[in-house]
């Protein structure tokens, strides 16, 4: 499948709002994290505690991005966008106005709030469809730059409750939500020749679950995206317990790391559709593996742990953008949103795990060592994954297991 080449102008409009839509939704995603040192402060939370109120909109927006993937086969982003973006701002409102003054009320709206997370799922398998094969890789990668949305967060989060109240980013993001969404439903349009599935919903996942390529995809896209959630999620809370920032620094620095993550994701892409995405990904797990092993020892900040967490950031954000040119490449066309929500769904779950594991590991040791060398070993095993399986796959076939 291809779209016209005579609509470039109208694929790339579609393109851009589909990213926006994505930094919209995961700056209300990513609410909590930035939040989360004050939080532990104000009600005496344990190290563990903190680490689950960042993760479960983690985990809920992992999750949620399978179903809403297959919908999105289904109905479109021009329906699916505005719907997603719709259902965010409850749980922002909630936490804003009513829910951050206690654990139990903080992990309720911090569930919901994974919705946001969930767009994802949506605009991966819309923009697929307006792009030939050999635009894909950018395409995807581009729209995959809406990650960045964390860094919004983190770069105004705590000015904004420090300037106003805690209600305040809540505030803004459920308004800019609803902006969006207005916008999405207006101007958003499904490519043409979008092929729509009719098998039911539950033969679609059952059929998406026997393609080789959703496992392969998974496991890379668990350690790749998964690892940049996870550092995004829990970079502030390290950094200032190992190193003793403050909180706004601490926030600065993760936001330093999320954007150069977010940047180097179209430049994976771009590169995978030059080169094998296998090769790009195996260049860009040897760099986690060896920035994992240097700030597993925590060196001084200023260079070497500087230098190691900036080129882990570089490679994690290159391998997730691989990850999905691989997804282009090889997942069937009416099956690109299946294929996406459960891959999406694997990489949210990858970030889902290491804080919980840094959290428990610093409690019980005093110390993130054995946690950094288990990134190290996970990422080991997926570029094995990659150089021995994946590589050997023919591009563009279609494997079940």
């Amino acid at each position: 499948m291809s779209t016209p080449s005579a609509t470039p102008r109208r694929a790339n409009l579609m393109l851009a709002l589909a990213t926006v839509g994505f930094v919209v939704n995961f700056w209300a995603w990513a609410l909590l994290s930035p939040l989360a040192v004050r939080f532990t402060t104000e009600l005496g939370l344990t190290s563990f505690q903190q680490a689950l109120l960042v993760a479960v909109p983690v985990v809920v927006g992992s999750v949620g991005r399978i179903p809403v993937g297959a919908l999105t086969d289904r109905f479109g982003g021009r329906v699916m966008f505005p719907l997603v973006s719709l259902a965010t701002i409850v749980p922002v409102l909630y936490l804003g106005l009513w829910g951050h003054n206690a654990l139990a009320s903080l992990l309720i709206g911090g569930f919901f709030l994974g919705i946001g997370g969930t767009a994802f799922a949506v605009g991966v398998p819309f923009v697929n469809a307006w792009f030939p094969p050999h635009r894909r890789g950018f395409a995807v990668g581009v729209f995959g730059a809406g990650m960045g949305g964390t860094a919004v967060s983190a770069l105004t989060t705590v000015k904004l409750v420090d300037a106003g109240s805690t209600a305040t980013p809540f505030l803004l993001t459920a308004a800019v939500l609803a902006v969006y969404a207005v916008v999405a439903w207006l101007v958003l349009r499904d490519a043409p020749d979008r092929p729509v599935p009719t098998a039911p919903l539950s033969q679609r996942l059952a059929a998406t679950l026997r393609l080789k390529i959703t496992w392969q995809a998974s496991a890379l896209y668990a350690v790749a995206f998964g690892g940049y959630v996870a550092f995004s999620v829990y970079l502030p809370a390290y950094l200032k317990t190992a190193y003793g920032l403050t909180q706004a620094d601490a926030a600065n620095r993760m936001a330093g790391f999320v954007l150069l993550a977010v940047i180097m994701r179209p430049v994976g892409g771009w590169l995978s559709d030059k080169v094998a995405p296998t090769r790009v990904l195996a260049v860009s797990l040897s760099v986690v593996i060896a920035g994992a092993v240097v700030q597993s020892f925590t060196p001084g900040l200023a260079p070497i742990g500087t230098i190691a967490f900036l080129a882990m950031a570089a490679a994690l954000g290159a391998g997730s953008g691989a990850t999905f040119a691989l997804v282009a490449q090889n997942a069937p066309a009416n099956q690109v949103g299946s294929v996406t929500g459960v891959v999406g769904a694997a990489g949210g779950l990858g970030g889902f795990v290491p804080p919980l594991v840094m959290g428990t590991i610093y409690g019980q040791f005093q110390s993130y060592a054995l946690g950094l060398a288990l990134l190290a070993v996970v990422a080991l095993a997926a570029l094995l994954l990659d150089v021995l399986s994946v590589g050997r796959n023919r591009s563009g076939s279609v494997a079940h297991v």
